[in-house]
């Protein structure tokens, strides 16, 4: 791949309206900077969005927006929600944006971003005679970093990632995890020169190479399953369920110590801690614990008048749970230091 890189701001164009082609509006502009082939047209996710008619009338606010744009809703702090869009995006308000669109209107995520990009790039190549890549663009905020950068939403005409897993270093070494987010790389550059105050909407990004099959932007969006923060903490609290099966292998002891360092931030009277715990990973010892928690059971709905058939009913489903995981952890209370009083009421 190329070092030799060259952002070319693209000037000049008119206010996109819904119905516009943007490949005809970008591609005399693209002539007069004497665009190659093998280029990268970065094109702002606001006029794509604007000619594709995904402008729409505040109405009941931007929340609101947000909402009906979103999959799925990962945090919130006052007015301002992250999202996960339909797309698989997660960034702010699901893309829903009020800035360079008129008064009471607001702009939303083009429908197929990777579609729009095909278009506009099929459209330059017809109207330019070379080919190019496009990349859509919009600006993300970054977990853990302030600012907003420009991120790639579509991509056509060049792999939106590099996957240079099996290849070495210039050290020998052999590369196992190291996937390069090309179309990101090229929207961040072109951010250099475009921006939602300058009023260049679209830029040439020269000297890209890469010696890989184009890909969409979809592919810079992580599988679920590879997702190490998946939901906030306080949304997987709430909608916990019981766990039906566990993975291969055994717990490490440091996962264990965390969990159990979680339980303990519960609240207890008077700065007190009055709890143990104990962690049980030998099979021995955690069959010698279930079928005394299984009798102690039996016995209790035996008191309580519940069928035989009910009772084994129960017992399995618990068996079947507790019975296959890694480790048992056993909650204590301990009354040693606990408070004393005189009356019945409080003691």
């Amino acid at each position: 791949m190329s070092v030799g890189v060259e952002i070319i701001p693209v000037e000049g164009l008119p206010e996109v309206r819904p119905g516009d082609d943007v490949a005809a509006l970008l591609a005399p502009k693209l002539a007069q900077l004497g665009a190659r082939g093998g280029d990268v047209v970065a094109v702002t996710q606001k006029i794509v969005s604007k000619a594709e008619g995904r402008v729409v009338p505040e109405g009941e606010g931007r929340t609101a927006w947000a909402e009906r744009e979103s999959r799925r809703i990962v945090a919130r702090r006052g007015d301002l929600v992250i999202a996960e869009t339909r797309h698989g995006f997660v960034c702010a308000n699901a893309g829903v944006d009020a800035s360079n669109v008129a008064p009471g209107f607001l702009t939303l995520l083009p429908e197929d971003p990777d579609g729009s990009a095909e278009s506009i790039r099929k459209g330059m190549e017809q109207s330019l005679g070379v080919s190019v890549g496009v990349v859509v663009t919009d600006t993300f905020g970054r977990t853990w970093r302030r600012g907003v950068v420009n991120v790639a939403i579509g991509c056509a005409g060049l792999p939106a990632v590099l996957d240079l897993r099996g290849t070495r270093d210039h050290e020998g070494k052999d590369l196992e995890a190291t996937i390069v987010a090309l179309a990101d790389e090229v929207a961040a550059a072109s951010g250099l020169v475009m921006g939602k105050a300058s009023h260049v909407p679209a830029a040439i990004v020269r000297g890209v190479r890469a010696d890989a099959p184009a890909s969409p932007a979809s592919e810079l969006v992580r599988p679920p399953e590879e997702d190490l923060f998946r939901e906030s903490p306080l949304l997987s609290i709430s909608a916990r369920r019981t766990i039906r099966a566990f993975g291969p292998g055994a717990v490490p002891r440091e996962a264990v110590e965390e969990a159990v360092r979680a339980a303990c931030t519960a609240p207890a009277p008077h700065h007190t801690r009055p709890w143990a715990f104990t962690a049980l990973d030998g099979e021995p010892a955690k069959r010698a614990l279930l079928a005394a928690m299984a009798a102690a059971w039996r016995e209790d709905l035996e008191r309580d008048g519940v069928s035989e058939d009910v009772i084994a009913r129960r017992i399995d489903r618990s068996d079947a749970v507790l019975g296959t995981a890694p480790v048992l952890i056993v909650p204590w209370i301990r009354f040693r230091g606990a408070h004393r009083y005189e009356d019945e009421e409080r003691a």
